[in-house]
């Protein structure tokens, strides 16, 4: 298991950007696939974007695609989460997650029963 730290997280306003970091340590980073889900309040936790181990594979939830770009720096064991066009329904507490092995599909990183470490979270809340 790895053990993941985010930050980033806070007030924005509608329309700007925040910057997630996801800090891994305990194992070798580049053995795990990386995602990113968010739960907002009364809602389930949902997929938000995942990356491959090496990075050269990505997938986005199609609301957050055109605005928001998953990247990782394995040098860093650090896994990042760029958002722009923020909107209030971006509201949540967003969570990074790590899947042990190669295997990077997007029916393998869009489900989170198929992580085994998590983060604490961050929260991010967007204002109108």
């Amino acid at each position: 298991q790895v053990q993941l730290v985010e930050s980033g997280g806070g007030l924005v306003q509608a329309g700007g950007s925040l910057r997630l970091s996801c800090v891994a340590s305990g194992r070798a980073f580049n053995n795990y696939a990386m995602g990113w889900f968010r739960q907002a309040p009364g809602k389930e936790r949902e997929f938000v974007a995942g990356i491959s181990w090496s990075g050269a594979d990505t997938y986005y939830a199609d609301f957050v695609k055109g605005r928001f770009t998953i990247s990782r720096d394995n040098a860093k064991n650090t896994v990042y989460l760029q958002m722009n066009s923020l909107t209030p329904e971006d509201t949540a507490v967003y969570y990074c997650a790590a899947r042990a092995g190669y295997e990077s599909t997007w029916s393998t990183l869009s489900r989170s029963a198929n992580f085994g470490s998590w983060g604490q979270g961050t929260q991010v809340t967007v204002s109108s």
